[in-house]
């Protein structure tokens, strides 16, 4: 090797490599985890390799969306193609008269692992994106209209993200649900706790504003 060249990367076996590649693709896997994890399984027991490869492979087959909110519950085995409720929509001392709409399972756990939302929600399974092909009737909007016919609704909480296409999908939902005499609300997008002013972002001050409250 010449002076001053770097050495070559390590070329791993293929079977190695696809295990690798696999959670790479992961949200948030880089390389060096990717690679941790897969030695991290290469050098596991055969139980502990078992016992993650089961829970993957019954993850989809176990699990279905609950009839109401799309939320995520245990398959019944007893009858497996029953529609059921999950625990949140189940439980009778949640607010029913208020409705949070989220674009997907995992907002709804961030929401709900804060302990502070009562009501229900309901999971659209995306949001509007033209770009992409996802138009209204590729997310779960006539499900929620349905659910509004309920009188007991009574607001609805718009918590799409702060984008250009989270933006469109509320608005689009907002000129739906209206004019069915339910108030609509959306979440407000302010300044993270600790952070000076004078580096926040444009879009972030001008939410901060919109979103200003009574003190």
């Amino acid at each position: 090797m010449e002076r001053g060249q770097r050495p070559a990367k390590p070329a791993f076996p293929e079977p190695f490599a696809r295990v690798v590649e696999a959670f790479r693709r992961l949200p948030g896997i880089g390389s060096k985890t990717a690679t941790r994890l897969a030695f991290h399984l290469l050098l596991s027991s055969e139980e502990e390799r078992s016992l993650l490869t089961g829970a993957l492979d019954t993850l989809r087959s176990n699990l279905i969306p609950c009839r109401d909110c799309r939320n995520i519950v245990e398959r019944d085995t007893q009858n497996p193609e029953a529609p059921l409720r999950c625990t949140i929509c189940c439980d009778p001392a949640r607010d029913r008269g208020i409705l949070i709409v989220v674009e997907d399972i995992q907002t709804l756990y961030s929401l709900e692992k804060s302990g502070e939302f009562k009501g229900l929600y309901h999971v659209l399974e995306g949001r509007l994106s033209p770009l992409e092909g996802v138009n209204p009737d590729k997310l779960r909007i006539r499900e929620l209209l349905e659910r509004l016919g309920d009188p007991e609704v009574k607001e609805v909480i718009l918590a799409t993200s702060p984008t250009t296409d989270g933006e469109a999908t509320a608005l689009y939902l907002s000129r739906l649900i209206k004019p069915m005499g339910i108030r609509v609300s959306r979440i407000a997008f302010g300044i993270p706790v600790g952070l000076e002013i004078e580096y926040v972002d444009e879009v972030t001050l001008i939410r901060a504003v919109e979103g200003r409250h009574p003190f």
